[in-house]
């Protein structure tokens, strides 16, 4: 898995950009948080598809930035959370033991 770390809100405007032509996923990840570190190792363990972007965000050094995300794309905040962002809009998102990279992957695929 080759995150992209989520350290500036101005990336956000980025993500909204890019998600035009290719899906972005956000994972919100609680580094204390064991139920946040299963979300994510299972995310690792997963086959990663081509063809999109995964941005790490962590919850407690930017908290402002998962503000900022809760805002801008209508989220309610949740930890951990994985949010799948296409045509600038959150079309997907789950949390805890929800986050699975098949679900994930069926919505990204839609037209």
């Amino acid at each position: 898995m080759n995150w992209i770390n989520l350290v500036r809100e101005d990336q956000l405007t980025q993500i909204i950009e890019l998600s035009a032509t290719q899906p972005q996923i956000i994972f919100k990840h609680s580094t204390r948080c064991s139920i946040s570190d299963v979300a994510k190792n299972r995310l690792e363990k997963s086959t990663v598809p081509q063809g999109i972007d995964f941005y790490y965000l962590d919850l407690l050094n930017y908290r402002n930035i998962s503000n900022k995300i809760a805002e801008v794309f209508s989220v309610y905040h949740e930890s951990p959370q994985i949010l799948l962002i296409k045509n600038g809009q959150c079309v997907y998102d789950e949390s805890h033991g929800g986050i699975r990279m098949e679900d994930i992957l069926q919505v990204a695929n839609r037209n």
